[in-house]
């Protein structure tokens, strides 16, 4: 019998010391009802909870674990690192072999800085970005989610998105007067925008796969029009690839769409699993950032030798041979068999993914931007994810976060999955 007996207790006394009992908002189900999972384990593809039920996993910390829960190389590393010392605050070899690591798949990336968060990277491009066009104002996509910096709190997506905050308190209008917001995949109106505001944009920022909101790729065209109409007007053109870096493809989506960027921010898988983040770009930008130029920036912990040595070994394991086409092939199999039940129980779904990461909406119309995301079906959602959870499935607990697939993630995980979803999505219509 399935039972969260200990996940329970644990909530309740979790509740009494952290605010609303977790560390990250999404967590504590809001969006779909219950409380949550408390977990214990996860190897390769599956998850166990503190109450011993266990479950394929496709929230993989919500995308760093490329190649799965506790892979034997990356807990090696791990270890390894550790044992010589967790931190140094000063150089190290390791740092400039995971930049040209990534360099060796994102080679538009022409300098890389590394810092500790997805965050943080961003906060830091913009802040370069600013100095070098010697302007203020930003563009950002409605439901596009690029970390919890004031400014870019504005309509934004994932846990933003998760708990209806269309923006958060605590934050000036001052903060946010130089944040411009249009619409995902409409180029006219970033158009439109940069002529409103001629000469005083320093960027756009953009998920190039939107990924908080749900996984909805660009439009043809969209990103090319972006590149074009960017420099035309002096801006300049940023892919926040925190989350897609590695996941839509091996070179992120810049190498997937042929686009190459000002500058990008990178995060998530670059450590696997523990806390990094990474911003870069032309070198003649990048040449602005302290000690080199005047534009300042800095990190206790930034280049962590721990973090580092997971970031590699995840890139050498999930980039070997054709495991991460495996992984996307894997990914593919599994939205097309979703794709196929909910045709059978004649309910409206759209799957859209890219690479290893991918989504479901339960909604006719397609979905291409926060406007028709939002539209859909979240009560049916919860249901399903509440349905799946006894069935050993493990899903964010949100219609806007992705699902993410791994190398370890195989048919019999597959498999597993598609039967418990048709269970689950009989018995969420029946509810």
């Amino acid at each position: 019998m399935y039972t969260r007996t200990r996940s329970d207790a644990l909530f309740t006394a979790a509740k009494a010391c952290m605010p609303g009992g977790v560390s990250s908002p999404v967590r504590a189900y809001k969006a779909v009802g219950g409380s949550p999972v408390f977990m214990e384990q996860g190897s390769g593809a599956w998850v166990q909870d503190v109450d011993g039920n266990r479950y394929v996993d496709y929230v993989l910390s919500y995308g760093p674990l490329l190649v799965g829960h506790a892979h034997e190389e990356v807990v090696a590393a791990i270890s390894a690192a550790a044992a010589k010392g967790t931190s140094f605050g000063a150089c190290t070899e390791d740092e400039s072999r995971l930049v040209n690591k990534i360099q060796t798949f994102m080679p538009m990336i022409e300098r890389l800085r590394l810092v500790n968060s997805g965050t943080e990277a961003v906060m830091s491009a913009l802040r370069l970005a600013r100095a070098f066009t010697g302007r203020d104002k930003i563009i950002k996509c409605v439901g596009n989610y690029h970390g919890h910096a004031d400014y870019l709190l504005v309509e934004a997506g994932s846990g933003v998105a998760t708990l209806g905050l269309p923006n958060c308190p605590g934050i000036p209008k001052s903060t946010v007067e130089h944040t411009i917001m249009v619409s995902f995949n409409d180029l006219s109106a970033v158009e439109q925008a940069l002529d409103q505001y001629a000469g005083e944009v320093a960027a756009m920022i953009v998920e190039p796969v939107a990924g908080n909101m749900g996984v909805i790729p660009p439009a043809d065209g969209y990103l090319e029009g972006l590149r074009a109409i960017t420099r035309a007007h002096g801006a300049l053109l940023i892919f926040d690839e925190v989350m897609t870096g590695f996941r839509v493809h091996p070179g992120g989506a810049q190498s997937l769409y042929g686009i190459t960027p000002d500058l990008t921010t990178l995060g998530k898988v670059i450590g696997g699993g523990l806390p990094i983040g990474a911003y870069g770009g032309r070198a003649d930008i990048m040449a602005q950032v302290a000690p080199e130029g005047p534009v300042y920036q800095a990190g206790t912990l930034s280049g962590n030798p721990v973090a580092v040595q997971a970031g590699l070994a995840t890139l050498e394991s999930g980039l070997r041979g054709d495991a991460w086409e495996q992984a996307s092939s894997q990914a593919s199999s599994l939205m097309e068999g979703l794709a196929a039940i909910a045709a059978r129980k004649s309910v409206p779904m759209q799957v859209d993914g890219v690479g290893t990461m991918f989504s479901c909406f339960f909604t006719e119309m397609p979905v291409t931007n926060w406007e028709t995301a939002s539209a859909s079906n979240a009560e049916l959602f919860a249901k399903v994810f509440r349905s799946l959870l006894p069935r050993g499935v493990h899903l964010a607990p949100s219609q806007y976060e992705a699902w993410f697939m791994s190398t370890a993630h195989d048919t019999e995980a597959v498999e597993h999955t598609l039967s418990s979803f048709e269970r689950a999505l009989e018995i969420a219509l029946n509810d």
